[in-house]
């Protein structure tokens, strides 16, 4: 494993160790600039089905009048351009397990050639940046010990790791752990700001209904010095904290933390998928 990997998932791992002691039920303008260095700019695709909402609606619960669309994939393919399938420190995984199908980006637990359980990350690293703005992902959880999937926005710049964990889920942790029932369906998530790396913003357990039953919108309102988070439209959590660097967006499907190591419980194949309907940023006008 090397050290950027380390560092980064021990950040990740983080959040999660902080959850232990903070477990909170849910509760409830700035300038922005799209198109940082290596962006692709804005795009459009159209399709969907889990909510019936387009992009021309906004973000869930604000008032789409505030906003310009400035990145929208509703998953009609998988974009190449756009779209990276491994995150920059590691090679990509030899054995697929993501897929475009139905109008959804699905990512699913599965084993290498050797047996093992790897991760899969899914992001526009090199390939599209935003500073500031709204940002929403509409998904649906898999099951199962050691399952973590996310999604997240951020950067490695020289030797810093500004992060931003719009959603972040723990299955495999089971009842006792306040992030998942006895079943293992994640019952709660996590919303947690890294200004640095080991440096926390803010965090925040959000518990909700089985996030594997059905789908949910996860949206992050990213101001100057504010930072605002929503749960399918509905404030949850909200710190004032100031990061100003262009972030790339980020969806994985990871093993560990809270939720555990996999093991011969954990469903694999795409019935298990982690399933994304759309993601969207926009701008503040």
């Amino acid at each position: 494993m090397t050290n950027a990997s380390n560092t980064l998932r021990i950040l990740r791992a983080a959040s999660a160790a902080a959850a232990a002691t903070v477990i909170l039920a849910a509760c409830g303008g700035g300038g922005g600039e799209a198109g940082a260095p290596g962006s692709e700019g804005a795009y459009a695709s159209t399709s969907g089905m889990a909510s019936g909402s387009t992009a021309s609606d906004g973000p869930a619960g604000q008032d789409a009048a505030s906003y310009s669309l400035t990145f929208n994939d509703d998953f009609d393919g998988f974009n190449a351009s756009v779209w990276n399938d491994k995150i920059w420190y590691e090679a990509a995984p030899g054995t697929k397990n993501y897929e475009v199908e139905d109008g959804k980006l699905k990512i699913w637990p599965e084993r290498d050639a050797s047996g093992n359980f790897f991760n899969r990350t899914i992001d526009t690293d090199g390939k599209y940046y935003q500073t500031y703005g709204y940002f929403e992902v509409e998904a649906k959880l898999p099951v199962g010990k050691g399952t973590w999937p996310a999604f997240w926005l951020f950067n490695h710049i020289d030797n810093r790791r500004p992060e931003i964990d719009v959603m972040e889920a723990y299955a495999g942790g089971g009842p006792d752990s306040g992030w998942s029932d006895g079943n293992l369906h994640p019952t709660a998530y996590g919303a947690t700001i890294w200004l640095d790396q080991s440096v926390n913003g803010g965090f925040k357990m959000v518990q909700t209904p089985d996030l594997s039953a059905g789908f949910h919108k996860y949206g992050l309102k990213w101001e100057a010095n504010k930072q605002t988070f929503y749960f399918d439209g509905k404030e949850v959590f909200s710190a004032d904290v100031s990061m100003g660097d262009p972030m790339y967006l980020m969806l994985d499907l990871w093993y560990g933390s809270a939720s555990g190591q996999p093991d011969g419980t954990t469903p694999t194949g795409k019935g298990n998928s982690y399933e994304v309907n759309y993601v969207r940023a926009w701008q503040f006008k």
